[in-house]
């Protein structure tokens, strides 16, 4: 796979690359972030349509989101906490896929307000594409003036490029609260859908209570929110994989180690959309160590390899130790992994994705050392037996 880095100018003009303009080529474009069933659904159309045609496939990776650039008036902070995984991540899994080439946009206001029709006529024109293909409700272009009626309009009207629809949608809509925030559950085990079984008359109350907006079922909005209540089954559904966060182990305040239960703890840089506080049921890979200022390709590498990495069954927790904070005083999120492993683990240092499986209890304070010790033995078990049919 090539990787290319577009970066437009203050006008939002970009200096594209030299390429074989008598190759057709079979592009998409979006963030793609997450990589849910929805964005599999337009990159394996891509791939198809490529092969079909003895064409080349292509992506236009967004970066950062539009969404988080727009929200922030183009003065975006440096991370995107909303972001469901890194860019690296979403480029493995096309490669996965058969995407042989991804050129990185790093989206600005100024290329925003590109029209839709100056845009696809330098896709034509200087990436040789000869098809597009996009999700069913797409839109790109100044104003979100390029949707997809709009689009097909105009490669009707100029005979240059085709368009193909992909629905992308799943299996519906679904409802959540206007102005959500993360609300850990407060019972054990997996959290149920709260409208599971109810009548038309009890969702459309439980809408107009919590002021709900549709959204696709297939959408990272979606899965954001399901996260952010701690199921993760659901989200892991809708993803087609398991939600995971990577980042770099550092040394911790050892209290783990002290109860018998040692952890690998994730510095304060953590890339992907960490879930609601909680205690969970996963996965942990051990990527191995990232080369210094590593660079995008660099972190590609790093994935790419991690498919026939280290992987451990994990009891993690999201959370300030409540058993503990007020002794201690600390009471920052951290995040950490006690790997199901009967070797020592030395991570020190080194770069790891945390895998989400499954929710098992809220972050609670027990009243004793003990009492906790006991509880983490039960999640322990809890998680050999969920890892156990994956």
């Amino acid at each position: 796979m090539n990787i290319t880095t577009l970066i437009p100018d203050e006008h939002g003009d970009i200096e594209w690359p030299d390429v074989d303009k008598d190759r057709r080529v079979v592009i998409t474009l979006g963030a793609f972030d997450g990589m849910h069933r929805g964005h599999q659904a337009v990159i394996d159309r891509v791939v198809e349509l490529a092969k079909r045609h003895d064409a080349g496939s292509a992506v236009m990776l967004f970066d950062p989101r539009p969404a988080f650039v727009h929200a922030h008036g183009g003065n975006t902070p440096e991370v995107d906490a909303d972001a469901l995984s890194g860019v690296d991540e979403r480029i493995a899994a096309m490669e996965r896929a058969g995407i042989e080439q991804v050129y990185v946009v790093r989206y600005s206001l100024a290329f925003a307000e590109k029209s839709y029709i100056f845009f696809l006529g330098q896709l034509t024109g200087k990436l040789g594409m000869r098809t597009l293909v996009l999700g069913s409700d797409a839109a790109l272009g100044a104003g979100r003036k390029g949707d997809v009626q709009a689009i097909a309009n105009l490669a009707a009207a100029t005979g240059v490029f085709e368009l193909d629809v992909v629905d992308d949608r799943g299996p519906g809509e679904v409802r959540i609260p206007r102005n959500w925030t993360p609300q850990m559950p407060s019972k054990w085990g997996e959290p149920a859908n709260p409208l599971e079984g109810a009548t038309k008359a009890e969702r459309r109350a439980w809408s107009k209570k919590h002021q709900a907006k549709p959204v696709r079922t297939w959408s990272s909005s979606n899965v954001r929110y399901l996260l952010g209540n701690g199921r993760i089954n659901e989200a892991d559904a809708i993803l087609g994989h398991l939600h995971a966060v990577t980042g770099e182990v550092v040394h911790g305040e050892e209290r783990g180690r002290s109860i018998g239960f040692p952890t690998a703890n994730l510095g304060a840089s953590i890339t992907g959309y960490l879930p609601v506080d909680g205690v969970y049921a996963g996965w942990l890979v051990d990527f191995g160590k990232a080369p210094a200022n590593a660079g995008l390709e660099d972190r590609v590498e790093l994935v790419r390899n991690a498919v026939g990495a280290q992987r451990w069954p994990a009891a993690i927790s999201i959370g300030t130790k409540p058993t503990f904070s007020e002794a201690t005083g600390r009471y920052e999120r951290v995040v950490e992994a006690y790997c199901l492993s009967e070797d020592w683990l030395e991570l020190y240092g080194h770069t790891v994705r945390v895998e989400f499986a499954g929710f098992l209890r809220p972050q609670v304070k027990f009243g004793s050392a003990d009492e906790l010790v006991a509880e983490l033995k039960r999640n322990v078990q809890t998680t050999r037996e969920i890892t156990s049919r994956q």
